[in-house]
Formats: C-alpha cells, structure tokens, sequence
C-alpha cells in the first residue's frame, strides 16, 4: 500500500510542474491554432466539430508542456546564473529533474496520442513538430539568433490546427503559421533585453546580447511589420470579411502600444508588452476571427 501511494504524484509536485511549464501561457499560442481549426471548418462544411477542436486543444497544450518542461530542464544551470530566473523550480528544488522529465515524457505521450486520433498525416508529422521544440533550447548556444527557432517552433501550431480538421497540407495554414513565428520571435525578441548583460557575462548568445539592445528593438520592429502583413495576407487569401480586418486593425493598434512603451534605454514596462499586450493580441483577433466567420456562415 504504502509502494503504491508513493508512486503517484502528489499534489504539490503536479502544481510546481504547472508553474514549471508556465501552462497559463498558452494563451499565446491557442488562439491561433483555434483560428486555423475553425477556418478550415468553414472551408470544409462550415460547421464546428468540438470533438476535433478538443483534440487541438488537446495537442497543443500537450505540445506546448513538452517543450516548456524540456526548456527548463536544459536550461536549469543557466537559469541558476541568472538572477532573474534563479527562483524557477528546478533551481530551487522544487521540483527534480526525474519529475520534470516525468511531465514531459507524459505531455509527449498526450500530444502523440491527440495526434492519432485526428488523422493519419497529424500523427506522421507530430515528430516533425517535436523537433524544433527541443533543438530551441540549445540554440542560445550555437547561434545569434535563438529567436529563430522559438518562431519556427510557434508557427506548428496554426499549421497543424489546420491539418488537424482538414487532413491534407494547406500553404493557407503556413501563411498563419509564418505571421505567428514572426510575432513570437519578434516579442521574444523584446523580452530578451532585460538579460542582455548575464546573457553577454555567462556566454548565452542571442540579438541583443551580440547586437545590442537598439538593434534588437528594431529587429522586434521590423517582425511585427512582417507579421501585420502575413495577416492581411492570410486575410485576403480566406476572403475574410469585416470583422476579421477590425481584429487586424486592433492588432496593429496593440503592436504600434507595444513599441511605444518599449525603448532601448527603457525597459522599465517590458512586462507589460511582454506578457499582457502579446496575450491581448491573440485573444483579440481570436474573437474577431470567429465573428468573422460566424457572420459568414459557420454553423455552431
């Protein structure tokens, strides 16, 4: 009895996972993944399949917990350097290695298992979707722009939220993915300013740190413009209508905010467009997105 009970996770250890993986965060990415799913059912029958778009959830946050768990398993020593992360669980001992891999390898299972049950090709391609997951961690360390890969890791998303309903590739769905990526990496891009100094100081490699603070600023810059146009791109290819072009409107009103409270010698409310004008954005467009085509003829 007492071998038994041992073996399952107990309470405190599943909640440091959950602020481990930082599970609230996938509101950065859901929203996305939801406009594809729901855009290809409009394409396809114009009805909603909550079966299917549970599936995506389903996957996603799966995906999402795997890559974050891996994230700070690799990273934890530095993390342990820098002082702005030395309070996260596997540097403290809240949470162990063992457990941490424990939480991944289940989120694994989850997403792998989601990904059968949608369709052969999701299931092919899950372990494409893997890989820049944990290549992501380990580009702080090979190359000046890590942003690069978090972007490409991000763009999966929309993609196989689409391939998920639809079962065949679609260029439509990479258009999303792309302007995903690009926004991703653009805002990370932002938040790695405040390392800038540890990052040059422990040898972690990034934009700022080899570039410097202003240029990494532009940089972001030059991704949301990007990212502005991937949407209107993507808006003109699925014909979408009125409400979906106010969303967008809100969306560059959100970016043109962010850039204006963020400066290369003021970083005192990187948080703020960090984590609350990049979450706005996604739920933003989300909600105008589904209008748009509630409005059109999609069928609850």
């Amino acid at each position: 009895m007492t071998s038994a009970s041992a073996a399952i996770p107990q309470p405190g250890r599943t909640k440091a996972f959950l602020r481990l993986v930082m599970i609230e965060h996938s509101v950065f990415a859901l929203p996305f993944a939801y406009i594809a799913s729901l855009t290809a059912m409009y394409e396809w029958d114009r009805n909603i399949h909550w079966g299917r778009l549970l599936l995506v959830t389903v996957c996603m946050v799966g995906l999402r917990t795997f890559a974050m768990a891996v994230n700070r398993i690799i990273d934890r020593e530095i993390d342990a350097r820098n002082p702005r992360t030395a309070h996260r669980e596997l540097v403290t001992g809240a949470m162990s290695v063992r457990h941490a891999w424990t939480g991944a390898l289940i989120a694994l299972v989850v997403f792998l298992g989601a990904a059968a049950l949608l369709n052969p090709l999701c299931l092919a391609l899950a372990p494409v979707a893997v890989i820049p997951m944990v290549v992501y961690p380990y580009g702080k360390r090979f190359t000046n722009f890590p942003q690069a890969i978090l972007g490409l890791a991000q763009s999966m998303g929309p993609i196989g939220g689409w391939l998920a309903i639809s079962g065949e590739w679609s260029w439509t769905a990479v258009i999303l993915g792309l302007a995903v990526g690009v926004w991703i990496g653009g805002f990370d891009l932002i938040y790695a300013c405040q390392d800038v100094e540890t990052d040059r100081e422990i040898g972690v490699l990034s934009v700022p740190a080899r570039f410097g603070v202003p240029a990494a600023i532009r940089g972001a810059r030059v991704c949301h413009t990007i990212t502005t146009a991937l949407f209107v791109w993507y808006g003109l290819d699925t014909h979408a209508g009125a409400f979906f072009w106010l969303g967008l409107l809100v969306v560059a009103g959100a970016f043109l905010y962010e850039h204006s409270i963020v400066r290369p010698h003021d970083l005192s409310r990187l948080n703020r467009a960090f984590f609350s004008v990049n979450g706005f954005i996604g739920i933003a467009l989300f909600v105008c997105a589904l209008l748009d085509l509630l409005v059109r003829g999609l069928t609850v």
